[in-house]
């Protein structure tokens, strides 16, 4: 873990091609106490840690199938139910963290890579045990953002700053072509690519971070502005970053003011989490 000063900084993006929806503004000034945050998602291997001494079933486990990617499923893989408007998410049947394509794969060669089909349920469980918690969505965006106000990405305003790929996501046409121009496809280790000034790795891309806040389009209007810690219910969660799913062509969700909602059941291939102590 990292501690960071906490402090006074701009929350927020007014950015005129995020999703209105998404409720990313207005930008606002919000101030957050020192904290302790992972300087990387939950591996694997972590989580595998967990589970062992814990004995802890996931719900994906529970439920018997969890949503993958059809891109990372064999050409051979069997018709399976898929999600409506979002036809490359295949439920599969016995895909969980340890299976993130269903039986045949497994995360042995995958250890240092970020756990998966975690719900919010289950990265409640682990902080826990770790005597951790999940962020607020303003710890996270002020630990995400490095220090730099007002810039879209962790190191900047650039996407690919001098043509260099500082985050793994979709490359190409999606969802049919990667061209794997960053290096990966799929999800890449948690330590892949430079940290921000802060020294946390892979804050957009890669996977979805759960965020302990219940969602609300407009909580910025309603919350404090130090410690803001969202609605006290809801219906969803949020989750902040991105993952190597994203594509600005219908999800350009890789940027450290954007937002996304999932109700805290969600199990999917594209989702992990980091932890925080407070100071």
């Amino acid at each position: 873990m990292v501690r960071l000063d906490g402090g006074a900084f701009l929350m927020g993006s007014e950015d005129r091609l995020a999703y209105p929806a998404d409720g990313e503004g207005p930008v606002r000034w919000v101030s957050v106490d020192p904290f302790w945050i992972d300087v990387h998602a939950v591996s694997n291997q972590e989580f595998g840690r967990f589970v062992e001494e814990s004995g802890y079933v996931t719900e994906a486990e529970r439920f018997g199938w969890s949503f993958a990617f059809a891109g990372l499923l064999p050409d051979d893989f069997p018709p399976t139910r898929s999600v409506a408007g979002a036809p490359w998410w295949r439920q599969v049947e016995g895909a969980d963290w340890q299976h993130p394509e269903g039986a045949h794969s497994h995360v042995e060669d995958r250890m240092g890579h970020p756990v998966l089909h975690v719900t919010w349920n289950d990265a409640q469980a682990y902080s826990g045990w770790t005597g951790k918690r999940l962020p607020t969505e303003a710890q996270w965006e002020y630990a995400a953002r490095g220090g730099l106000e007002g810039e879209p990405f962790p190191w900047g305003s650039e996407l690919e700053p001098g043509g260099e790929h500082l985050m793994n996501v979709w490359q190409g046409s999606f969802p049919r072509e990667n061209t794997t121009a960053d290096g990966f496809y799929g999800t890449c280790p948690v330590d892949a690519f430079p940290p921000n000034v802060f020294g946390l790795f892979n804050v957009t891309g890669n996977v979805w971070e759960w965020c302990s806040d219940w969602f609300s389009r407009d909580f910025h209007t309603r919350d404090r502005r130090t410690n803001p810690g969202g609605p006290r219910a809801g219906t969803h969660k949020t989750t902040r970053g991105g993952s190597y799913l994203c594509h600005h062509s219908y999800c350009r969700r890789y940027r450290v003011s954007a937002r996304n909602a999932l109700t805290p059941d969600s199990s999917t291939g594209n989702i992990g989490f980091r932890c925080v102590v407070p100071a």
